[in-house]
This record gives structure tokens, C-alpha cells and sequence, in this order.
């Protein structure tokens, strides 16, 4: 990558006959090296895990916490992109990707679940997200709503029932504290004011699950004309207590398919002179 900075920080180009002169400055990708799909985890090792339920892949990009690959699922152009723990390093995958052509991203990681019907393994869809974290604040109003595209909701629940994985669909919230921004002991017993009033108000509203990038991943892309959705696997059931790491590849193996799901479901739009799909069309 060239040493060249403009005043902001955006690396330099080296002229038009340069193949990398549209690399962004933290995920290190080119327009040519990124599908129009994304999947966002978390954690680098992840990406390793989701390529691995891929036709083939490779590894196109490796700095900071951001790890992309890219590869096929099903015939279908595909690519994972790491964005580290929280809000501020999700937006700015959310921003580069978008910057290199990506118009369709979403979320695969974990979550803790706050309502008894679900169980350690399930997975859960978001159709909206409790705007928890300060990230996406800081791009629109704060009553502007965080809710995942209808047809990346619609693919993600196909895919899950065609793999037999129990699912749920509904509320996340999103948050910038994996501890006292959800209701979880701190330190020496420390507990957040109104931390526990906090939850009991989010179970009460049907929220179904605590993670820490959907919301913002989901704002952002509505600002920007993309579309987003988010699976999550349950790795905490926070009703009971139980923590473990079960199911990791249920949502991988779901939004995968998902994806090549909506290369299908954009085929029938355009067939059909539609606007958007609708569940007219079918799968």
C-alpha cells in the first residue's frame, strides 16, 4: 500500500493506469477485489470460518481487525469482511465497502437472547434494531429507525428453514458496552444505573437479543441506498444464565445461502419489470 496521505488521511493515488488507486484506507480492498454481497463478522477468525462453508475463496485483504475474502457460494459472488467489536469499526466497513461497490451487507455473529423462547444455538433474524450505540447517531437523528431490508429478512428466513435451523425474528438492540450497556456485572460487582429496570423494559417490548453492530450496520445503509439484515447465532441465554458457544456455523451456512437466495430473488425482479421483490415472485 502506498505511503502517500492526502490531509484527511485517504491514501494517495498514483495516477489513472493504477490498479489500486481506489483502496480504502482500513480495509485495504479494491472495487475489483469485493462482491456486491457482504458478510460482516466481528471477529477476523470468523472469516475464516464462513469461507470455509464456501465453493472457493481467498483471502483478499488483511489489516487491523478488518480480514476480507472473497470467493462463490452456489455460482454466486460472495465476500466477508471482519469488522472488529462495536459500532465505530462496523461504520467504517460499512462506509468503505460501500465505497468500493458493495450494495448488499450482512451481519453474522453471536448474541445474547433475553426472551425464554429462545435457546442456546437458535439463531435470530433482525427485522429492526434499538439504536443502543453512539455510532449511527452521529450520521442521523436519533428517531430515525434502524430496520433491516424486507427482502434480506425474507432470504435469511428461506435459508434458515432450508438448512432446518430454528430461528426467531424480530428486535435487536445494539449497544457500545458489552457490559454495563447490557445489564452485565462490571468489575467488583459494579451494576450501571437502571441497568436491570434497562433489560426488564427491553424484554417487555419484545426485544428478542443483545449484540453490538446491527443497528448501526442496518442505519447506515438505509442512509446510503444499500440494503442490510443481520443472523445471529444465541451464544448467551440470558433469561437462564447459560453461556456456550454452540452453533457457530448456523449462521454462516444461512447468510451464505441468503445471499445466493437474493441473486435468485433479484433475477425475478427484473424479470418482472418489478420495483422490489415481493413474496409473489417466490424463491
Amino acid at each position: 500500500m502506498s505511503d502517500d496521505r492526502d490531509e484527511d488521511g485517504a491514501a494517495g493515488t498514483a495516477g489513472a493506469d493504477d490498479p489500486r488507486e481506489d483502496e480504502q484506507y482500513h480495509l485495504e480492498v479494491t472495487t475489483d477485489e469485493v462482491a456486491e454481497s457482504v458478510l460482516l463478522p466481528g471477529d477476523p477468525e470468523r472469516v475464516e470460518k464462513i469461507r470455509a462453508e464456501w465453493d472457493d475463496s481467498e483471502v483478499v485483504a488483511d489489516h487491523r481487525e478488518y480480514r476480507t475474502a472473497t470467493g462463490t457460494v452456489e455460482e454466486t459472488p460472495i465476500s466477508v469482511t471482519s469488522t472488529g467489536i462495536g459500532s465505530p469499526g462496523a461504520a467504517i466497513a460499512v462506509e468503505e465497502l460501500a465505497r468500493v461497490g458493495a450494495d448488499t451487507l450482512i451481519r453474522v455473529g453471536s448474541c445474547g437472547a433475553i426472551q425464554a423462547e429462545t435457546d442456546i444455538g437458535d439463531l435470530i433474524i433482525t427485522s429492526g434494531a434499538v439504536r443502543q450505540e453512539g455510532t449511527s447517531k452521529e450520521y442521523i437523528r436519533e428517531d430515525y429507525p434502524a430496520v433491516a431490508d424486507h427482502a434480506v429478512v425474507a432470504a435469511l428466513v428461506a435459508a434458515a428453514e432450508e438448512l432446518g435451523y430454528d430461528y426467531h425474528v424480530g428486535l435487536t438492540a445494539s449497544t457500545d458496552s458489552f457490559y454495563a450497556g447490557q445489564s452485565r456485572e462490571g468489575f467488583g460487582g459494579f451494576r450501571a444505573r437502571g441497568s436491570e429496570g434497562d433489560i426488564e423494559a427491553l424484554k417487555d417490548a419484545g426485544v428478542l437479543n443483545f449484540e453490538m453492530e446491527a443497528s448501526a450496520i442496518l442505519t447506515l445503509a438505509n442512509v446510503y441506498g444499500l440494503r442490510a439484515g443481520a443472523v445471529c447465532t444465541v451464544y448467551a441465554d440470558r433469561t437462564t444464565g447459560e453461556f456456550r458457544v454452540e452453533g457457530e456455523r448456523r449462521a454462516a451456512r444461512t447468510a451464505s445461502k441468503a445471499v445466493s437466495m437474493l441473486a435468485e430473488m433479484d433475477e425475478r425482479v427484473a424479470e418482472a419489470g418489478a420495483d422490489a421483490w415481493h413474496a409473489g415472485l417466490g424463491l
